[in-house]
């Protein structure tokens, strides 16, 4: 994802290739790419300058390309018989504002050529901010300690780090493995790790981000917030800070999402919140090659987003200033939440590319998880602080949302949402614990329905007849129409007959076809198995509307109280509270 040979041979390593005689090797590829399309745009550097130490017999070129992925040469060097001989060459800046890249190419003809010590450098901006590292771990010892072992081997992603931050909430701790202490070492003074009640990945990223701010020099820093279960390419360090450095006016830099399982799928190049439908969004427009393989496209339009996760993203210290710390809404949107009231106070997100992180595969987790409390809870809470909420168009899309879970036969699901519309609709004293205390609440409310368990396929107990594997139709043409039709029958108790239903084709209008459904897990570990109660459906039915007719007569109150307590809520103050340092 560096470099890739399309002619003949070479040997990678980490700094050098040899390209063997008579091959063409190209950094025209994921991290081989210099994206000045995003350059240009966010800054005033006018030009990049490469240096690369040759050794041998051939030809180096530096190649553009632009928003359409025609390219062309912009500098070019031939030489014979180097010996360590040092290139330099200039490109401008000045042709990328809606797309484009830059990469080196290298040529052989009847001789070897070693490329090595390659540097894309910019002139140096008026300020240099020191970067501080924040990762909030919870469980996961062994990803994080991988990520602080990367960090710790590349001297050069070091350097440029002023303080790593690590906020343990877990009790399978980070400091209990043996490789801790030699990470320590390795960082040194740098390293601050700490231990506190789980506040989720809200309360973990705050916490670091906290020390950041609140400590000398902390007007001035800027907080590089990582998961701990990415595997971290230690140069992306590098890449953020350097553009944080240069925009022209404080902005959040992100990186992309890799996918762990599959090293050269993106899974996300920009994210596009949809707050009246509840979506944290990946940007799925033509220009996005979200999904896509990075071994075989490469990102030459420029996107924009609305926001960066926190997997990997950078946030100037006067974003903080400006708008105060994070919601503590325990764990989802709240990275989302973030970004969007940067936004509204003038702070844009840039998501660049080549800068980034691998994370587990999000696609292979299934929705059916106790975490949609807090998609459902934490996404109308951002609605409705960003002034998104519409109660008669948000109940009217939680009402088919609801009843689609319904049809589904997805119970657990259908009491998940009911109670994270609840908790909402109590307001904001809602998060007085920072969240803590309800997660096991929801895993009990969950256990009591089957199917939210996952159970191995060879033991599912479903009859031979009732699992045949089952094609769903397309999606139809008057959804509501068939969807009101499907709840009618299965009141009715029509449906009869199971089915074998894969991963991805567990569409509502699919599933409630039937009376009894195994449906695999999108991790593909197991099964789970879905079964028509009538009694359930009537009952969990008659609930959600209810509450769901509430939330359409309440919902502009809770808008104003909700907004009123924003300030209080992402307050020094009320952190201070949560972490009992007050």
């Amino acid at each position: 994802m560096y470099a890739l040979a399309k002619v003949g041979s070479a040997v990678q390593e980490r700094e050098r290739v040899i390209v063997e005689p008579h091959a063409f090797v190209t950094t025209n590829t994921y991290f081989g790419r210099f994206p000045a399309s995003y350059w240009q745009r966010w800054t005033e550097i006018a030009q990049v300058n490469i240096e690369a130490v040759v050794s041998g017999s051939g030809k180096l070129l530096i190649v553009a390309t632009d928003s359409l992925g025609n390219d062309r040469v912009v500098a070019r060097e031939t030489v014979s018989g180097a010996s360590g001989q040092t290139l330099r060459f200039t490109a401008a800046i000045d042709r990328f504002v809606d797309g484009g890249a830059l990469w080196l190419d290298i040529e052989t003809g009847e001789h070897r050529l070693t490329v090595e010590g390659v540097r894309w450098l910019v002139n140096a901006p008026r300020e240099r901010r020191p970067v501080s590292v924040v990762i909030c771990t919870h469980n996961r010892a062994d990803y994080c300690i991988d990520t602080l072992a990367e960090l710790a081997g590349d001297p050069v992603a070091l350097a440029h780090v002023t303080a790593v931050h690590v906020t343990d909430q877990g009790d399978d701790t980070v400091e209990s493995r043996e490789k801790f202490a030699e990470i320590k070492q390795a960082i040194g003074d740098k390293l601050h790790y700490r231990r506190q009640a789980n506040l989720g990945g809200a309360g973990g990223f705050t916490r670091g981000m906290y020390e950041v701010i609140e400590g000398d020099g902390g007007e001035q820093a800027h907080v590089l917030l990582m998961d701990d279960d990415i595997k971290l390419e230690s140069d992306t360090v590098v890449r953020l800070s350097a553009l944080a450095n240069c925009t022209v006016e404080p902005t959040i830099v992100g990186g992309q999402n890799l996918c762990e399982l599959h090293p050269g799928q993106l899974f996300v190049d920009s994210d596009i919140a949809n707050l009246p439908k509840l979506r944290a969004g990946i940007d799925r427009t033509e220009e996005s090659l979200s999904g896509q393989s990075m071994l075989e496209e490469n990102q030459d339009r420029r996107v924009d987003a609305t926001h960066n996760a926190w997997w990997c993203c950078l946030i100037p210290a006067e974003v903080v200033a400006r708008i105060g710390y994070p919601l503590p809404i325990f764990f989802q949107w709240d990275d989302v939440e973030y970004g969007l009231r940067a936004r509204a106070a003038g702070f844009f997100t840039v998501t660049l590319p080549g800068a980034g992180v691998w994370h587990q595969d999000l696609h292979w987790k299934g929705w059916d998880d106790w975490a949609r409390y807090f998609h459902y809870r934490n996404g109308l809470i951002t609605a409705a602080l960003r002034g998104q909420l519409d109660p008669k168009a948000m109940t009217e899309f939680l009402a088919f949302d609801f009843a689609e879970t319904l049809a589904s036969m997805q119970y657990g699901m259908a009491a998940t949402m009911i109670r994270a519309i609840e908790d909402f609709m109590r307001g904001p004293e809602v998060l007085a614990d920072g969240g803590a205390e309800v997660v096991p609440a929801i895993r009990k409310l969950r256990a009591e329905y089957p199917e939210t368990h996952i159970v191995p396929a060879a033991t599912a107990g479903v009859p031979a007849d009732q699992v045949p594997i089952t094609i769903p139709a397309a999606t139809p043409s008057m959804p509501r129409l068939v969807l009101i039709k499907r709840l009618l029958n299965q009141f009715r108790n029509s449906p009869g007959g199971g089915a074998a239903i894969r991963a991805g084709s567990e569409h509502w209008w699919h599933v409630s076809r039937f009376r009894t459904a195994m449906i695999t897990d999108p991790s593909q570990t197991g099964v789970r198995v879905r079964k028509l109660d009538r009694d359930l459906l009537l009952r969990l039915g008659k609930e959600g509307m209810r509450l769901l007719w509430r939330l359409r007569r309440e919902g502009d109150d809770l808008v104003r109280r909700w907004q009123a307590a924003e300030a209080q809520l992402t307050s020094k103050e009320n952190w201070e509270r949560l972490f009992g340092t007050r």
